[in-house]
């Protein structure tokens, strides 16, 4: 299995993705970390180490866990990733809705949450990955999109998309037709599990059941670390930033989308010419009455 990068070019969305594979004390410091990154400029090992009552090899594997050598390396990166930041208005970085908000601010809001999670997906994204992705999804006999609860929404959505551009796709999002329709793949075949956690049992057991029938599995899932990956090929992360204000969907299911469509557009760029013609060929089917 290919392991996914760990190291993205935002810290502090690496450290949002993986927040849920950390330790206890790993989980400190990362608090610690998210809630005060310009402190941790002018913080050596030892001061951190007595903010987030830690060992100095804590930190340090925290660190390396970032995909950085060490304490030094990772807290210079962040002050560059803190000073780049600082050119952001940070009225609207702050995503929680008020009662003071006017319609328009809530929408500028919700705006500007949309635009940090697509950000975040691609600071997250491993474009080799996703690269590596689409070349086997060209050359597949078939690809089955699992997904639950809105993953599933995201799957259906996915079937709909890549069905156009003539690929033999199908979508599942009843549990018990994911397994079985698992169990029967085969090689050739592709299995693309969807799991914003990751940690989605029925998701995860019909990517296991696909790699174990021989089929090529992709996750696409916002946790590298998360049980899925385990099955999976191929690991597509995207992001999640969000406040309040999103509900508990709607930055998921835009995030996950975009990768998908990003996919979808390496297949296209891989075959304009017959893309077209074939996704003219769907659009006057459904078009005539």
């Amino acid at each position: 299995m290919t392991k996914p990068q760990i190291r993205a070019g935002n810290i502090l969305d690496t450290i949002g993705s993986l927040y849920n594979s950390l330790t206890p004390s790993s989980k400190r410091i990362a608090d610690y970390v998210t809630a005060n990154p310009e402190q941790i400029s002018t913080f050596s090992i030892a001061e951190l180490s007595q903010e987030v009552n830690a060992g100095d090899a804590t930190i340090i594997r925290f660190c390396r866990t970032l995909g950085f050598n060490g304490y030094q390396d990772f807290k210079l990166m962040l002050a560059v990733e803190v000073s780049n930041a600082k050119t952001v208005e940070p009225s609207i970085l702050d995503t929680d809705v008020t009662p003071e908000d006017s319609p328009e601010m809530i929408g500028k809001k919700l705006q500007s949450s949309i635009d940090h999670v697509l950000s975040e997906t691609l600071n997250l994204l491993n474009f080799a990955e996703l690269d590596a992705a689409a070349e086997l999804a060209k050359n597949a006999n078939a690809i089955y999109f699992f997904g639950v609860g809105s993953s599933g929404i995201t799957a259906e959505s996915a079937k709909y998309k890549f069905m156009r551009i003539g690929l033999n796709v199908d979508a599942y999002t009843n549990n018990h037709f994911m397994y079985i329709k698992a169990s029967l793949l085969k090689p050739g075949d592709i299995a693309i599990g969807i799991s914003h956690s990751g940690d989605s049992t029925e998701t995860t057991k019909a990517l296991k059941l696909a790699k174990d029938n021989g089929a090529t599995t992709i996750a696409i899932t916002h946790n590298p670390r998360s049980a899925i990956t385990k099955y999976a090929d191929k690991v597509l992360v995207n992001g999640n930033r969000q406040g309040q204000l999103q509900g508990d969907s709607i930055g998921t299911k835009i995030s996950q989308l975009f990768v998908l469509d990003l996919m979808y557009t390496l297949l296209v760029q891989r075959d304009i010419s017959g893309t077209f013609d074939i996704k003219l060929k769907t659009t006057e089917a459904i078009s005539q009455q």
